[in-house]
């Protein structure tokens, strides 16, 4: 049975899972399509503040389908070739979503699963989560962006060991070096990126839009190009009625209020 991505809500919140624990959440197009089409709607809500990625059960994703991957080597090139892309189409809305995107990982993240928690703008991880980029171990190459955001936030030899070797990643480790955000007690990944999300969702929506495009815009802009785009940013959002909340919420020593 193919898998599926659940869609629920927690507050202001959307929470999509990832539901194919029999296969360890393996992805599929279907799912693929379904989270673009969920990111596509969510920023359109207005009661939507923040996105939380998950897994159903104690794994987060074991990556792409073995079997469906098998199947499709007897197939068109088209067909994988579609496949692909309808996957990168779901990590580029990750990326271009002007809200907050938090991975809730427990167990293993292998694969395209890794790709899509590093498409996300925080990881939180239980204690003993796994990642790794097991591609070249069945004679495959990363997919998902996986080699792109991976050689942007680690040293070139330690990306090496992972995309070439297919090493394994303890989840404390990546803790160490930056990469993934906050650490949880085995079980406890999903409530503390509720937790996380919550405290996303209490600051201006229209703030959080523009520092997402600001940082995304910083992997390749110029200093000038970024100066100039931070003053249009500051400028606009200066002008929004969330900054005369924030501001007069501050002199008077009181928490915000966003619309």
């Amino acid at each position: 049975m193919a898998g599926s991505l659940k869609s629920t809500s927690e507050g202001r919140t959307l929470v999509l899972t990832l539901s194919n624990p029999e296969h360890r959440n393996a992805l599929s197009p279907d799912m693929y399509t379904a989270g673009v089409e969920a990111l596509n709607a969510a920023e359109n809500n207005p009661e939507i503040r923040s996105v939380i990625i998950t897994g159903e059960g104690s794994t987060f994703c074991a990556g792409g389908d073995l079997q469906r991957l098998l199947a499709n080597r007897q197939k068109e090139l088209e067909v994988q070739t579609q496949s692909i892309d309808a996957l990168h189409s779901w990590i580029d809305s990750i990326r271009t979503f002007p809200k907050p995107v938090i991975a809730a990982v427990e167990g293993a993240a292998a694969g395209a699963g890794f790709s899509l928690a590093l498409a996300s703008d925080f990881i939180v991880a239980a204690d003993n989560a796994i990642f790794l980029m097991a591609h070249s171990s069945v004679a495959l190459s990363p997919d998902g962006g996986g080699s792109w955001a991976l050689t942007r936030a680690l040293p070139r030899t330690l990306v090496a060991r992972m995309l070439m070797l297919g090493e394994r990643m303890p989840a404390d480790r990546l803790h160490a070096l930056g990469l993934v955000n906050e650490l949880a007690p085995a079980g406890g990944a999903f409530a503390a990126a509720l937790q996380l999300a919550e405290q996303l969702n209490q600051r201006a929506p229209n703030v959080m839009a523009s520092v997402k495009e600001l940082i995304n815009e910083a992997q390749t802009s110029t200093l000038s190009e970024q100066l100039a785009s931070e003053r249009h940013h500051f400028v606009k959002n200066l002008r929004h009625r969330n900054a005369g909340e924030g501001i007069e919420a501050f002199l008077q020593k009181r928490k915000p209020i966003y619309p």
